[in-house]
């Protein structure tokens, strides 16, 4: 008895058809199948199968043997598949955390540095909130994020990336965007939307700026995530004070504003957890000011 006649059995029982088994599962001729089946029926001693006028039918002898042969096949498989997996070990993985709506910039050069000296690594992809993000970092179940610098969380480094100025974001046909820069106090009386507490450092931002401007400008909406704050400005015919990469997701419909005077600017960083020890993390560290170069150049 040999594999192959517990293979050819299997493919006939699923099939219910010597016939369909052959041209369709093991693309072989029905009377060389049929041989093979009389061949493992000699071999065992029973008959397995029963031919009908519209296929076969498995004898009580043949349903008992199935599950057998399907076993032994499944062992097989499995045995082989330990033994690939011992001659070929997993590759090492390396799990990258975005902000959402970075990978843009970010992605691209951190996975061509990465590409270039460590080829044979497998990179994971998170795009998440940044307080997630560094969740993530601290259980070590991301290896290094592209992130705020959030407080709270100990154990982690960051290490400073870009300090993105913010910016008005407004309807293209507003009445404000026929002015090539905005004043804060242009704003007030505006429907403005803002970011949530899921954003806990920029909102720290953009209050600290309206509160250091003493200007009253007062929140009608908060957007968790900026597919949300965008939806809302063009909705509600608002304005909000955003990043500046958001000028990457508008619409037509928006457009975007530099602040006038002092523009604040948020940080984006890259943290990691400072115990870990990946190989694929120092490289990215050692070559983090070619990453920023690289993007920055793109960005121009």
């Amino acid at each position: 008895m040999e594999l192959r006649h517990l293979r050819y059995f299997v493919a006939v029982a699923e099939a219910g058809s010597l016939t369909v088994a052959a041209v369709r599962k093991l693309h072989t001729s029905q009377p060389s199948l049929s041989r093979q089946i009389r061949d493992l029926e000699d071999e065992v001693g029973a008959r397995l199968l029963t031919r009908r006028a519209r296929g076969i039918e498995l004898t009580p002898a043949g349903r008992a043997f199935l599950d057998h042969a399907r076993s032994v096949l499944s062992q097989v498989e499995a045995a082989g598949e330990a033994a690939r997996r011992t001659a070929r070990p997993p590759r090492p993985c390396f799990t990258m955390g975005f902000l959402t709506g970075h990978e843009l910039r970010w992605m691209p050069e951190a996975m061509r540095i990465l590409r270039d000296e460590l080829p044979n690594i497998d990179v994971m992809i998170s795009s998440q909130y940044s307080p997630l993000l560094a969740d993530g970092l601290a259980k070590g179940t991301i290896d290094a994020a592209f992130l705020r610098r959030e407080k709270g969380v100990p154990g982690l480094a960051f290490r400073l990336l870009v300090k993105e100025p913010l910016m008005v974001i407004l309807p293209s046909d507003h009445r404000l965007a026929a002015l090539k820069s905005i004043n804060l106090k242009d704003l007030v009386g505006e429907t403005f939307v803002t970011v949530s507490n899921t954003a806990p450092v920029l909102r720290v931002v953009i209050d600290n700026y309206l509160k250091r401007s003493g200007v009253n400008i007062k929140p009608r909406h908060e957007g968790d995530n900026i597919a949300v704050g965008i939806s809302l400005i063009a909705s509600t015919r608002g304005v909000g004070v955003l990043p500046a990469y958001i000028q990457n997701f508008l619409p037509s419909s928006l457009t975007s504003r530099p602040l006038k005077g002092d523009t604040p600017t948020v940080e984006l960083v890259l943290g990691y957890k400072k115990s870990n020890q990946s190989p694929a993390l120092k490289l990215l560290l050692s070559r983090l000011d070619e990453l920023v170069a690289r993007v920055s150049s793109k960005a121009r």
